[in-house]
């Protein structure tokens, strides 16, 4: 065996070693961020049987108490338990976010695909239409629907899902125009089945694992849009527990010494966020892997 040989085999040892190392790394991530998010879902469903206290019971008596065997996480400056208001908070910090996805999705994928399928004239339009909500920043949008229709997570919820609609439709349109040329569609038409037909039970199902991951990632995104805007007074209006709201209304107890009011929502806020980066990102990476074994 000659030296040049073995330092071949070295090196590609080596290389699959560091790949082994970074794919189990990458997956234990995924999952670690899988575990944490379908505990932060439990909560939010479960949240009148796990909190400890109302969430919504204001006792000005004990205002700002640090943390006791009362009050794991103490309580605000309206003297209501912060680790209660923190686990209800968590039904509208998901459930927001969720309805920017979902209807960005539904109207992307729509747009996505039917530019990806018509082609010529259709595509040129639709993908102008596209770039012209880039145009339009998603928080300048949600604050332009509140200034119309009042303040409330209906609105910003509406205005950020139209504002994310050329995310999701220029991710459908890329891979549904690889999909559109491919031999098995091609087939199809041959063989006279509708257009509709094709979409609806082979061209969207194919792409779906890169809606999925790409809606993934608009989640943390979305979340962050929505908590800025409950902290400023746009969203959320209180007493709701939301984890931007209740961010903005610990800013007195920051100046009176009590962290803990704000300091908590916004760990909860980087913790999902960093989740949903951290799923994202291994589901797009797993699908890469997928298309490149294929």
């Amino acid at each position: 065996m000659t030296l040049q040989t073995t330092h071949t085999r070295t090196t590609n040892l080596l290389t699959r070693r560091t790949w082994m190392s970074l794919r189990v790394r990458g997956n234990w991530l995924s999952v670690a961020a899988s575990a944490i998010l379908i505990a932060l879902v439990l909560l939010a469903v479960f949240a009148p049987l796990v909190a400890p206290h109302d969430p919504y019971a204001v006792s000005l008596m004990d205002s700002l108490q640090a943390p006791s065997a009362a009050h794991w996480l103490g309580t605000d400056d309206a003297g209501r338990d912060v680790l209660s208001r923190t686990i209800y908070a968590a039904r509208i910090s998901l459930l927001g976010p969720l309805g920017v996805v979902l209807g960005s999705a539904v109207l992307g994928v729509a747009i996505g695909v039917v530019s990806a399928w018509r082609g010529g004239a259709v595509d040129a339009a639709l993908s102008r239409c596209v770039e012209v909500l880039f145009a339009f920043p998603g928080v300048l949008l949600a604050i332009l629907a509140v200034a119309i229709f009042s303040s409330g997570l209906g609105a910003i919820v509406i205005a950020l899902a139209i504002a994310y609609i050329p995310y999701m439709a220029r991710v459908t349109r890329s891979v549904a125009l690889a999909e559109r040329n491919s031999l098995y569609i091609q087939a199809l038409e041959t063989q006279g089945m509708p257009a509709w037909q094709i979409i609806l039970r082979h061209l969207v199902p194919n792409i779906m694992p890169f809606v999925i991951a790409q809606a993934t990632l608009c989640f943390g995104y979305a979340m962050i849009d929505l908590a800025g805007l409950s902290f400023l007074g746009f969203g959320v209006q209180p007493p709701e527990a939301d984890w931007g709201a209740m961010a903005a209304e610990g800013q007195n107890a920051l100046i009176q010494g009590m962290a803990l009011p704000a300091l908590v929502p916004g760990a909860m806020i980087v913790l999902a966020v960093v989740s949903f980066s951290l799923l994202g990102e291994g589901l797009a990476e797993r699908i890469t892997r997928r298309e490149n074994a294929a």
